[in-house]
């Protein structure tokens, strides 16, 4: 799951905003650098991708990939299950997408936290300026952002080659998603209650 999953999930779970998004920039143990509230937001963020790899979905997903990019099929996944959940947002939150991500800008950005990693406050700062959780609606800017994320470096190169196996499965793959997501979500939550969010 990518971003727009990730902040969606949180608000399912009424789980903070900020620590889900923080999840791909924080490592080892969060709790002694980030309120409780964070932590469990990163923690949470952590678990959604631990169950979303090994989940048999996904790797039935991946198996619809080429296997010369198959490696790379987990990422480009991730950008792709956000187009699903873009596309298709009203089967999943009451308010617009629009809306949603208005809402969950503000109140990441209101959010008091000192000590934010920098890489953070640059990706976030673009991807509000750029509007892209709402850009995942259109596949073309999938295949954009899969093709930014190639030119990293030369090791992930091979990623641009992932949309080709995207456009030849699409119906397939929005199919694993909608069977997928609900889970995710059902899970999440109980995660959450376990942990005593």
């Amino acid at each position: 799951m990518n971003f727009l999953a990730h902040l969606h999930i949180a608000d399912h779970c009424q789980s903070d905003l900020l620590g889900n998004l923080l999840g791909d920039f924080v490592k080892g143990d969060p709790s002694e650098r980030y309120p409780h509230a964070i932590t469990q937001g990163i923690r949470l963020h952590r678990y959604i991708d631990s169950y979303t790899d090994s989940h048999p979905i996904t790797r039935e997903a991946k198996d619809l990939f080429d296997p010369t990019v198959k490696r790379y099929a987990g990422i480009a996944l991730d950008v792709l299950w956000d187009h699903f959940l873009a596309r298709d947002w009203s089967l999943y939150h009451r308010k617009t997408l629009s809306e949603f991500c208005n809402d969950t800008e503000t109140r990441v950005k209101n959010a008091q936290v000192l000590d934010l990693p920098e890489r953070f406050l640059l990706v976030t700062q673009n991807m509000w300026h750029g509007r892209w959780l709402e850009s995942y609606q259109q596949i073309e800017n999938i295949e954009f952002a899969l093709q930014r994320m190639s030119q990293r470096s030369p090791r992930m190169a091979p990623l641009a080659d992932c949309y080709a196996n995207i456009e030849a499965e699409y119906v397939q793959l929005g199919a694993l998603f909608h069977q997928l997501y609900p889970q995710i979500l059902t899970n999440s939550r109980d995660f959450c209650l376990n942990a005593g969010n």
